[in-house]
């Protein structure tokens, strides 16, 4: 490996916090195609991804603690001079509750801890007096209110002016929340309490800990996706290790790490043993149905489960670790990087990728339990990418499709804040830190907290739920070090490895597969064994020669009803992209009438718009609110009407059962990705949310956020707009080819006496049996093809 390139690279990707600061500050995020920064209420509203922003540089808050780990601590002094000076919470702004306690509030702690140190050496920082911790604190508050519901689960938005009851806080509608929303508090609110000394935050996380362990399903011990915030059941049963349940268990294994308190790895182990029994299926993780865990509710995996790797680490449970981060480092191999969700067969499910770390982060963890130098070479992997594939000249854009390679004017914070860490530290020597790495926690975010906040006062202990009684393994209470795990055995990973090294199909030698013996009892079922195979579905294709063997083979065997057969099996391989019908929504009301067609994408679920023989029409209204997330405040305006609904928030199943109810005929779903369009991104199917689907009836349509504007505006400026769904390919007005088959035949003409007998080929046009317009188009003449008759209309 050339350390030299790696370096250049590392480089390339360094320079983004200088680029953050010369084009968005004091914005909240960087946009690197536009090379601005975007201010929310400014930009195109982007649904759930904006509650992220709240006007309080976030992108330079989540990334403070990093500028220390690079040692880039000129700029950590100014930064945090920039935050202390122009920061301010106080903002009439609705955000999301998880993300501004990960990414803010994680991220002040953080930056306090690494001040605290730099001052304590007297060389720098020796103005600070504490202002990033102030700061937390009053943010913490503001954020407190989310708790104020029956169950002590957390509302999933605040608004960070007026909280959630006030009329003018334009939340606290929601009813539901994300098992990671209420469970990923503990580590940020806990840090809080103990370096602020008010214990109301940890009280108030870990209360929202003690519901979600409450509530987990006794059975099996897992837990949801989504639960009801105000009575604690369960909106979403499927259960899994990705998007939605993830950091929930990582903050149990790491207030244990943080806090010492031993209740928090009792449930870990318990979930643990749960995941590994029922979730995990190396290298697979698969989600399953919490009452039910021996069944899979989906067959594909999203990007987010690349952190559990890393969190197996940290509990010592090495070779599933190796097995899954092995698969998804295959799968970077064929897509560039990991998609948003990808199926077991490993091709996307959804292209995006949004540059996350999970994968790196795992990556990083690894390394430093095996020393396998591996793992660097895959770091390199990771950098070169990036440069190659997300690199614009005003940072790294996130990647709207992997299968096209198109960009997204997006840089979320958790790049700088996360990827750049785990990068540095994987190439980096502890000598070359400016901190003891070993002795600080990293929370998702990877904000870096002292673990040694266990012994400065006691954890608050309000909660008397014992886990259930299981039994302990190797790994229950320990961090084991590489040498337990590898005693001079430097070869152990790679031997895992090598199992899964041609998991996706790329650089295994195609060799033909060989012509195998098969034994069939088929005893006194009457069937012969080709007949008997088909009849499961097994299609053969028999060699004459392997006949021949099979039958003198079968006239040696003794034993009655056993065939032995040699037999080739082709196995076709199914399409790299599964096929999806296109739709498109047609405006046929004045001035439209027709002329006006939007490509759109089909649902696995509601109404089968190719079955409908002329589609559905209907006018079209806006749902309130727009998202369809919540009750539907305009319901008597859609009913009879197709809603249009924006996506985010909550799943397009959720969306279509409320609009249904509400009386809509038909629903028409908007993209929230800024930029997208069919025309550069491939068209998909809506999924639903792991429960059934069949009370879905109604037809559901998907439209890219260009083609979403021009129906918007349509709305907008006419009010009145009707609208039909139907296949591309039954669109209104399109003019059909005429479909003729062409038949030639030989035919030997009559000739004279003395002529020579010749043979003459006769080129004969028929009207396809399909089509049912237009009149016969028969002609048997030698030298001339009849043409289609005029349409009489068309006639001058």
């Amino acid at each position: 490996m050339c350390l030299l390139l790696i370096c250049y690279h590392l480089r390339c990707i360094l320079s983004s916090p200088v680029l953050f600061q010369d084009y968005a500050y004091p914005a909240d995020e960087l946009m690197p195609l536009s090379c601005r920064g975007r201010v929310r209420g400014l930009e195109p509203n982007r649904g759930d991804i904006d509650d992220s922003l709240g006007k309080f540089s976030l992108t330079l808050i989540d990334s403070l603690d990093t500028l220390v780990l690079l040692n880039k601590l000129d700029e950590f002094e100014e930064a945090v001079k920039k935050t202390v000076q122009d920061v301010r919470f106080d903002n009439d702004i609705v955000v999301s509750v998880f993300e501004t306690n990960i990414r803010v509030l994680g991220g002040l702690l953080g930056a306090h801890v690494m001040a605290d140190v730099l001052k304590q050496r007297g060389e720098r920082m020796q103005w600070y007096r504490d202002e990033l911790l102030h700061m937390a604190k009053e943010l913490g508050y503001r954020l407190l209110p989310a708790f104020n519901t029956t169950s002590g689960l957390p509302y999933p938005r605040v608004n960070l002016r007026y909280g959630v009851v006030n009329p003018l806080s334009r939340t606290g509608t929601e009813s539901d929340t994300c098992t990671a929303c209420a469970g990923t508090m503990i580590l940020e609110f806990a840090a809080l309490s103990q370096l602020s000394g008010d214990p109301i935050f940890e009280e108030h996380a870990r209360k929202a800990m003690d519901v979600l362990w409450e509530k987990r399903q006794r059975g099996s011990d897992l837990v949801g996706t989504v639960i009801n915030i105000h009575n604690g059941d369960w909106v979403r049963r499927d259960s899994g290790v990705g998007a939605g349940i993830d950091s929930y268990y990582e903050y149990l294994m790491k207030a244990y790490i943080l806090l010492g308190d031993k209740v928090y790895l009792d449930r870990f182990n318990t979930h643990y043993s749960a995941i590994m029994k029922y979730i995990s299926q190396p290298p697979l993780l698969l989600n399953v149905h919490m009452h039910n865990p021996t069944v899979n509710v989906r067959s594909w995996m999203d990007s987010l489960l690349a952190f559990f790797p890393g969190l197996q680490v940290l509990r010592g449970d090495l070779k599933p670790a190796i097995e899954t981060h092995e698969m998804l480092y295959q799968v970077t191999k064929r897509h560039n990087f990991l998609p948003e969700a990808f199926t077991t067969e490993f091709r996307v499910h959804w292209g995006q990728h949004p540059l996350r770390p999970e994968f790196a982060e795992s990556t990083y963890f690894l390394y430093k339990a095996t020393g396998d130098p591996y793992y660097l070479k895959v770091g390199q992997s990771i950098v070169e990418k990036l440069n190659t594939h997300a690199r614009v000249p005003c940072g790294f854009a996130a990647v709207q499709d992997v299968r096209t390679g198109t960009h997204e004017d997006r840089m979320d914070s958790f790049f700088l804040a996360e990827m750049f860490k785990y990068l540095y530290l994987l190439f980096s020597e502890k000598s070359q830190l400016p901190i003891n790495i070993d002795d600080y926690i990293f929370t998702t975010e990877a904000h870096l907290l002292p673990v040694s906040l266990s012994t400065t006062q006691p954890s608050c202990h309000t909660n008397n739920t014992e886990p259930q009684a299981h039994e302990d393994d190797l790994f229950s209470y320990s961090c084991p070090s590489a040498q337990t795990l590898f005693p001079n055995n430097p070869t152990f990973a790679k031997t895992i490895r090598d199992s899964y090294k041609y998991l996706t199909g790329l650089g295994r030698t195609q060799q033909p597969s060989p012509v195998r013996g098969i034994e069939l009892p088929l005893h006194d079922t009457g069937l012969e064994p080709v007949e008997f195979l088909k009849s499961m579905g097994i299609s053969l294709t028999p060699l004459t020669e392997l006949v021949s063997a099979s039958l003198s083979s079968a006239s040696q065997d003794s034993q009655k009803g056993v065939f032995k057969l040699k037999l080739v099996a082709e196995v076709s391989q199914t399409p790299e992209h599964e096929e999806v019908v296109p739709l498109i929504v047609q405006l046929i009301s004045p001035p439209f009438l027709g002329r006006t067609v939007l490509t759109a994408g089909p649902a696995k679920f509601g109404m089968d718009l190719t079955k409908q023989e002329h589609g559905v029409k209907g006018s079209i209204v806006k749902s309130v609110p727009y998202t369809a997330c919540g009750p539907i405040e305009n319901a008597v305006e859609i009913t009879g009407h197709i809603a249009l609904a924006l996506r985010g928030d909550c799943m397009f199943a959720a969306k279509a059962r409320r609009l249904q109810e509400a009386g809509a005929t038909g629903v028409i779903f908007i993209d929230h990705r800024e930029g997208s369009s069919s025309a550069e991104t491939p068209l998909f199917q809506m999924v639903g949310d792991g429960e059934p689907t069949d009370d879905i009836t109604v037809p559901l349509v998907f439209l890219f956020s260009k083609e979403g504007a021009t129906l918007s505006a349509a709305l907008q400026e006419h009010h009145n707009v009707d609208v039909l769904l139907l296949p591309k390919e039954k669109q209104l007005g399109k003019e059909k080819p005429e479909k003729l088959n062409i038949k030639f035949r030989i035919a030997k003409e009559e000739f004279a006496e003395g002529e020579i007998e010749s043979t003459t080929i006769q080129l004969v046009l028929e009207q396809s049996e399909t089509d049912t317009e237009g009149a016969s188009l028969t002609g048997k003449n030698q030298d001339t093809c009849s043409s289609p008759q005029k349409d009489p209309e068309s006639s001058p």
